[in-house]
C-alpha cells in the first residue's frame, strides 16, 4: 500500500505558520509529504523546508514526493532530536515549525504495522519500525503496569478488568495478533459499551502510545520546536486525542506567562518576560467542508504560538 495521507486543515496550518518565501521551515511529521508539499511549494529559492519522520515507509514517501523542490530535504529523525538535526545542517533558527501528531492514516491502514483492531496482524504498533513492540508490552508488563497505561493513556474506565484478562489470556499462550488483544478487550467491557462503540480504540491507543513513547517524545518536541524559532518564528500543533491537547495547552500557556510574582506583591520583582504569544486562543477545528471530505479530522485541534521578541535566549527562561 502506498503512503497516502490527506494532510488535516491545511490551510489552516499555512495560514497560522505565515510562511514567509524566504524562510526556513520544518515539518515534523512529514508523513506522506501533504502539509510538507504545500509549504515547500511557498518558499522561494531562499526559503527551506526540512521534513522530519522517525518512520522509515514516511521518510521513503516524502522523500519521493519532496524531490521535485529544490528547497526541501527529508531527514529520518524523531521530531524530539530537532535540535541536533539542525545543528547537523548548520541552521541555528527557523521561521516555523508544524507537528501533526498522532497515528498516520497510512499506519492505520496498513495491516502489517499493527496499529488496527479491524484486522488481524501482527501485534506490532511501532512507528520507527525498531524496538520494543506492542507485543513485548501485552506480553511482559505486570497486571498493574497495563492497568495503569490503558487508564491513563486511554482514559479507559474498564482498565484493570482489561489488564487482567490480558494476563489471564497470557498465561495459557502468547498474545500475539491485533485480533486476539480485540477479543480480550471486548470480553472485558460490559455489553452496554460494546454497543455504544468499538471499546478496543482506547486501549489501542493507549498500547501505541506506550510503545512509542509519544507523549514523551511530544514534551521534548516542543520545547525542542519553540526554542528552535526565531523571533516572530511560529509554531503549529495538531492534535488528535485529550491527552495530546493537554500537554500543548499548557505548554503553551507556560510559555506565554509573564510575571510570577504572588499577587500581594505590589510591583513585579521577577523580571519574567512572556516568550510566546498565543496566535488563537481557542482550539481551531476543520470545518464542515472537511469533516465531509477527510474523517480523520473529526478529533483534530490546532493551536499556533509565536516566539515574542522579549527573549530569545532559552537560558535566560524559568522554565
Amino acid at each position: 500500500m502506498g503512503f497516502s495521507h490527506i494532510p488535516v486543515m491545511l490551510d489552516e496550518c499555512l495560514e497560522g505558520l505565515d510562511i514567509k518565501p524566504d524562510g526556513i521551515y520544518v515539518d515534523g511529521t512529514a508523513g506522506g509529504a501533504g502539509h510538507s508539499s504545500a509549504i515547500a511549494a511557498r518558499l522561494n529559492q531562499k526559503g527551506r523546508l526540512i521534513a522530519l519522520d522517525r518512520d522509515p515507509d514516511a521518510v521513503a514517501a516524502a522523500s519521493e514526493r519532496l524531490a521535485v523542490f529544490k528547497n526541501a530535504q527529508v531527514v529520518h529523525s524523531n521530531y524530539s532530536q530537532m535540535r541536533e538535526v539542525l545543528d547537523e545542517l548548520g541552521i541555528d533558527k527557523v521561521d516555523g515549525v508544524l507537528m501533526d501528531l498522532g497515528v498516520s492514516s497510512y499506519q492505520l491502514d496498513e495491516e502489517s504495522r499493527g496499529f488496527s483492531y479491524h484486522a488481524d496482524a501482527p501485534l506490532d504498533m511501532r512507528m520507527s519500525k525498531e524496538g520494543m513492540s506492542a507485543a513485548d508490552v501485552v506480553n511482559t508488563y505486570s497486571e498493574r503496569q497495563l492497568a495503569k497505561i490503558i487508564f491513563e493513556y486511554g482514559e479507559e474506565k474498564f482498565s484493570r478488568r482489561i489488564a487482567a484478562n490480558i494476563v489471564r489470556t497470557r498465561e495459557v499462550s502468547p498474545i500475539l495478533t491485533t485480533l486476539q488483544l480485540a477479543d480480550i478487550i471486548r470480553e472485558s467491557v460490559p455489553q452496554k459499551a460494546r454497543r455504544e462503540k468499538n471499546p478496543c480504540k482506547k486501549t489501542f491507543q493507549a498500547i501505541r502510545i506506550a510503545v512509542n513513547g509519544e507523549l514523551d517524545h511530544l514534551s521534548e518536541g516542543l520545547d525542542e520546536a519553540f526554542f528552535s524559532l526565531k523571533a516572530g518564528g511560529r509554531l503549529a500543533v495538531i492534535t488528535f486525542h485529550s491527552l495530546e491537547d493537554r500537554l500543548v495547552k499548557q505548554r503553551f500557556a507556560g510559555w506565554c506567562r509573564g510575571c510570577i510574582c504572588p499577587p500581594d506583591f505590589p510591583q513585579c520583582v521577577c523580571g519574567r518576560k512572556p516568550q510566546g504569544i498565543l496566535i488563537n486562543r481557542k482550539p481551531i477545528e476543520a470545518n464542515d467542508e472537511e469533516l465531509e471530505r477527510n474523517n480523520r479530522s473529526r478529533s483534530a485541534k490546532l493551536r499556533v504560538i509565536e516566539r515574542s521578541a522579549e527573549c530569545d535566549d532559552r537560558s535566560k527562561l524559568d522554565l
